[in-house]
């Protein structure tokens, strides 16, 4: 923009008196004017978001049972491994035991098949029994082996099943609504509580198709997305209350699938949170600094509004006033606006003042 120039709009007034006509008395109102050019600005885009967990977890029991312990309260913060609760473990115990001692016992019947199944090789080479016996004997050793795997494998489940009755935090986080209590029956479909991983977190919005690169809405590789990505600004959270958060944020998805009633693509900033101030379900916005280049922006104070139109005084050659027509946009920073139609580069319009000036008066420079 130009330096702001003063103008001065002078209005001649004639008044008439009993004696005469008095000589005529000049009044002088002052006015800015700028001389309408590009430039580049940024603008602050705003998106209502609402955060999420990286890693939220719904904690669900993977076995049946009575809950004997809640080891955790809402709202704490947890580290990974952490214990959560614990199911009451007897009849996995028991389970266990019978699976061991059934692994035992197909340990020792593999032992004697394998002794029978040598004996008769021997035997065989010897001529002394059958071909017969000697397969039958190699067959029930091979069976007495398949055993001992199943019975391995009983004991492995039965050690998981153990391992599954003392829940444990699969990620760093907080701690949701417990919705049980000690005493009570769970099972694999049984919500015990929410674990928000908010050592990172990510704020879901939606971006307007028009405000990214055409060749991003048509679809690109992974390589390619990942690349736009990384060439984005990064973001701001201001929560509701206008606080912003002291860390910046980084886009870090965007489908590739357009909305096709709003318009928008979904994404997720992720936002570091090393001192847990971010929880799940906070809602605010984003705030995603994009680079206009080459565009004219006015001051507001410069826009008359009138009903529906937006409208500014442009000086002509012979100095008066015309009113134009404009289309804008907000440039985000609350003093100024972007014109995108009614305007041209060396325009001079009236600033300051400009809701007191009239159609067709005229200004001196």
């Amino acid at each position: 923009m130009q330096p702001v120039k003063w103008v001065y709009l002078f209005a001649v007034t004639a008044g008439m008196v009993a004696c005469g006509i008095d000589m005529p008395q000049t009044t002088q109102t002052s006015y800015e004017t700028l001389t309408v050019e590009k430039s580049d600005i940024v603008l602050p885009m705003r998106f209502s978001a609402k955060m999420k967990g990286e890693h939220d977890v719904n904690i669900m029991p993977q076995v049946s049972g009575q809950l004997m312990q809640i080891c955790v309260t809402e709202g704490q913060q947890v580290q990974k491994g952490a214990t959560l609760f614990v199911i009451d473990s007897r009849n996995a115990e028991l389970e266990l035991e019978a699976a061991e001692a059934n692994l035992l016992a197909a340990q020792a019947n593999e032992s004697s098949a394998k002794m029978e199944w040598e004996s008769n090789k021997n035997l065989f080479a010897k001529n002394i029994v059958s071909r017969y016996m000697l397969d039958n004997s190699e067959n029930n050793y091979k069976q007495a082996q398949a055993a001992v795997s199943q019975a391995r494998a009983a004991v492995n489940r039965a050690k998981v099943n153990l391992g599954f009755c003392t829940i444990t935090a699969p990620v760093t986080g907080v701690i949701g609504g417990i919705s049980v209590r000690v005493g009570d029956q769970v099972s694999p479909a049984t919500q015990l509580t929410m674990l928000s991983g908010n050592e990172k977190m990510q704020a879901e919005f939606s971006l307007n198709e028009s405000l990214i690169e055409d060749q991003v809405s048509m679809g690109l590789s992974k390589k390619e997305v990942e690349q736009y990505l990384k060439s984005l600004p990064d973001v701001t959270f201001v929560m509701k209350n206008g606080t912003e958060y002291p860390h910046k944020g980084r886009i870090t998805s965007l489908t590739g699938v357009v909305d096709a009633t709003t318009g928008t693509l979904a994404c997720k900033a992720t936002f570091p949170n090393p001192e847990g101030h971010l929880f799940s379900g906070i809602q605010g916005t984003v705030v995603l600094p994009l680079d206009e280049k080459d565009v004219m922006i006015i001051p507001q104070v410069a826009v008359v509004r009138l009903q529906d139109k937006r409208l500014v005084y442009v000086v002509q050659p012979d100095s008066t006033v015309v009113s134009v027509a404009i289309t804008t946009e907000d440039a985000g920073n609350g003093k100024d606006v972007i014109v995108t139609s009614g305007l041209k580069v060396g325009d001079r319009i009236v600033t300051v003042g400009a809701n007191n000036v009239q159609e067709g008066q005229q200004v001196i420079f």
